[in-house]
């Protein structure tokens, strides 16, 4: 769209309501900030300048509405009197001259691109002020939307409309693009005079209207519009995100067991014919390639999954691990900054950490890297085509060569050539009859404590 065009986003509120000890727009969506969310939608909706109403935590709103490819400037609101005042705050940015101003707000993560781009085309038509409404189920405590004879005549907030307007179920979202050579003169001329005593943004369509603007509304899903005040609608906020992410790997290919159990973040990348079990959660950072597997109750963080890996049940894959094709990660395992070979097995109860497991290489159950000595990490490097044991600790750092066998129950301190042999227990030895007097021992023992009580 070859028009400019400035979105200001309203992100100074207290958010009392949130109980919290940070702005809500700092409060995460699928493991993103919603300010991040918002200013994520205006950029793909082809807005480069942008500028940030801020008020509590303002550096950090600020710091997370900074997207790369955007110039993001910050004003700061110190009154709250209203949206038109904070609209206003913007004067300086606004006054630099743009074809469009967009109004959004920091907590209203769930806009698609494409319900801005359909704004900005409307005022691309001719429209001067374009209004995004949506029809509600429940109308109660939203601004009504007036058409007449096909465009807004008016918004009427809940306080001030009448009974035959509090029935009209179109409502509004507080979202608009605004003629942006006329903006300002607009802005200025919003008064205080209703219930509140505050400045509307929604005074802007009469406004404009008195002054020969043409001013539509448009409209946009319900659940796409939903604003953030408590925690309960952060998590109704969460649902919706994940369900909508959800549905669109699904229609790519994608195969989930039970869907609704599955969570995802921002950017988790899933490729077509990747099969998600039931009760998987995605944090950031994670990318699961064609026909790999992620079996039930597995939680994967900062991760990368190959072809036709398989992952879990019930396993952690944490930042740094990467699995190649075909490895497996089997059930109650932990891998953590490592990366597993193509075809390599890590099956059960197991934890790899700072380490590096060659191709087609055996873990055996019950494996630890040591890799922490209280103060530095350290790695574990273990070959092609090895083999350990059960029950193994590898103490860092320490490299197994290619080809290696390292028995079962093994304390490995040292290196272990390619091709070799290593055991690092106790030799066993066995004591007839013994077991009897150490039972015996046991249970006198046993006798006397309880004696005691």
């Amino acid at each position: 769209m070859n028009r400019t065009c400035l979105a200001v986003i309203l992100a100074a509120g207290d958010s009392t309501r949130m109980k919290s000890s940070i702005s809500k727009v700092l409060h995460p969506i699928a493991g993103l900030p919603m300010i991040a969310h918002v200013m994520t939608a205006v950029q793909a909706a082809g807005m480069q300048d942008a500028v940030l109403v801020v008020g509590r935590d303002a550096e950090n709103v600020t710091k997370a509405g900074s997207l790369a490819g955007m110039q993001v400037s910050a004003v700061l609101q110190t009154e709250r009197r209203g949206t038109g005042h904070a609209v206003l705050t913007a004067r300086d940015v606004i006054a630099n001259g743009y074809d469009d101003v967009l109004v959004t707000y920091g907590d209203v993560p769930l806009v698609k691109p494409e319900t801005f781009l359909a704004a900005r085309r409307r005022r691309a038509e001719g429209a001067d002020v374009v209004v995004i409404g949506f029809k509600a189920e429940n109308p109660f405590g939203y601004g009504r939307l007036l058409v007449e004879n096909g465009e807004l005549a008016a918004i009427r907030e809940e306080k001030d409309a009448s009974e035959e307007e509090r029935r009209v179920t179109r409502c509004n979202s507080g979202l608009m693009v605004i003629n942006g050579v006329r903006a300002l003169e607009w802005l200025e001329k919003i008064g205080n005079s209703n219930a509140k005593g505050e400045y509307y943004l929604t005074d802007i369509v009469e406004i404009a209207r008195a002054h020969g603007g043409r001013v539509v509304a448009i409209d946009a899903p319900e659940e796409e519009l939903a604003g953030c005040n408590t925690r309960a609608e952060l998590a109704a906020l969460e649902a919706s995100w994940q369900k909508r992410r959800r549905h669109e790997l699904m229609l790519s290919g994608v195969s989930m067991v039970a869907p609704e159990t599955v969570f995802l973040a921002h950017d988790t990348v899933l490729h077509p014919d990747v099969l998600i079990e039931p009760n998987v959660v995605f944090g950031p950072g994670v990318t699961v390639e064609t026909g790999a597997v992620i079996h039930a109750f597995s939680h994967l963080e900062g991760a990368h999954v190959a072809a036709g890996a398989t992952v879990g049940p019930f396993a952690r894959l944490r930042p740094g691990a990467v699995l190649g094709e075909d490895a497996k990660v089997g059930n109650f395992c932990e891998v953590k900054k490592a990366e597993i070979g193509a075809g390599a097995k890590v099956n059960h109860l197991t934890y790899i950490g700072d380490a590096f497991v060659g191709a087609g290489t055996n873990i055996g159950a019950g494996t630890i890297t040591c890799n922490y000595d209280g103060v530095n990490k350290h790695e574990t490097r273990i070959g092609q085509n090895a083999f350990i044991g059960s029950n193994s600790a590898l103490v860092a750092p320490v490299t197994i060569g290619d080809g290696a066998y390292v028995a079962s129950g093994s304390v490995i301190t040292e290196n272990v050539p390619g091709d070799a042999l290593a055991f690092g227990r106790a030799r066993q030895e066995v004591k007839p009859e013994r077991a009897k007097a150490v039972r015996e021992r046991a249970l006198a023992l046993k006798a006397a404590r309880k004696a005691d009580r």
